[in-house]
């Protein structure tokens, strides 16, 4: 289990935690980026693999070249960042969301996590990436 634990930010349909939300101070003071964790083996193992297959360099090189995706990937940016001042304000970590955003695609298992946690239609590149793993690994069935 990650550090800094708040919260579930979302569950299997079993119940068990597939995401967890973390404080943006751990309790040693350091600040930490990552709001929303990917928790659940399978998931991290099926962002892996993509991410050891290219993807993130194809995701980045497309915001490059498509504007209108650009432009969602830097509202999902500003979510990321609203979501985590809600857990408190850390000035050392103030603009930086995680994975990242806004600009280049750095870690999928953080762009899943925040699909999972923000729900279909927020983050546009997570929601790709779980339409990319849906065959080893969908929020609509257990693997646990």
């Amino acid at each position: 289990m990650p550090r800094g634990v708040v919260g579930i930010a979302a569950r299997c349909v079993c119940g068990k935690p597939t995401v967890v939300k973390t404080a943006p101070r751990l309790e040693d003071g350091t600040p930490f980026p990552t709001t929303f964790y990917l928790t659940h083996p399978k998931a991290v193992a099926a962002a892996s693999t993509l991410e050891a297959n290219g993807v993130m360099k194809e995701m980045s090189a497309r915001l490059l070249e498509d504007e209108d995706l650009a432009a969602k990937y830097r509202l999902a940016h500003e979510d990321y960042l609203a979501q985590r001042a809600l857990l408190g304000d850390v000035p050392e970590i103030a603009g930086i969301s995680a994975g990242g955003m806004p600009t280049r695609v750095k870690c999928l298992h953080v762009l899943i996590g925040h699909a999972l946690a923000a729900g279909p239609g927020v983050q546009p590149l997570g929601d790709e990436a779980l339409e990319m793993i849906k065959d080893s690994w969908s929020p609509a069935r257990c693997s646990c």
